[in-house]
């Protein structure tokens, strides 16, 4: 128990300590598959040629603003072994309601567990995320127009994406 509980203490946290991710804000999150297998498609000059399960990816990205009315997808793109999505928690689509808003972990989990679900019943049943996801406050517009711009131009740059295997 001792040396699993030093371990966990000396690992990496992967949120930023103290920062509430189900407040207003707008997010750019990076999920990848495990072992960065490619289960979503392909690259064919510069244009990304989504799989079924590629397919499911993007419709469940864009299920996650029907689902949650507070979430505000601007834009994602799915790669042939990661996801990139830029969206805001905004409280104000919902003011009137009474409707508990979910940490970005929480939605990020949805996501995953929903899409893993269907790639897996198409047969694919090695499927797996990698553990986790890369997440990044926005916090100003030069930053937002700088990970926008990189989301929208990605599958034209993939020989020169850190992903790209």
């Amino acid at each position: 128990m001792e040396s699993k509980q030093l371990k966990m203490e000396g690992r990496k946290r992967n949120r930023k300590q103290g920062f509430d991710y189900a407040q207003d804000a707008i997010y750019f999150i990076t999920i990848c598959t495990k072992d960065r297998l490619h289960h979503f498609g392909k690259i064919v000059q510069g244009k990304m040629i989504e799989s079924a399960a590629g397919s499911i990816i993007a419709d469940q990205i864009r299920w996650l603003e029907q689902q949650y009315p507070y979430f505000e997808l601007h834009t994602f793109v799915v790669m042939p072994n990661h996801v990139h999505l830029l969206f805001r928690i905004d409280r104000e689509k919902i003011k009137n309601e009474r409707i508990k808003i979910k940490s970005v972990s929480s939605l990020i989990g949805a996501l995953k567990t929903t899409t893993s679900k269907q790639i897996h019943l198409l047969g694919n049943t090695s499927f797996m995320w990698q553990r986790s996801f890369h997440d990044h406050i926005v916090r100003t517009d030069e930053k937002y127009r700088r990970i926008d711009q990189y989301i929208t131009n990605n599958p034209v740059q993939w020989d020169k994406d850190k992903f790209y295997e």
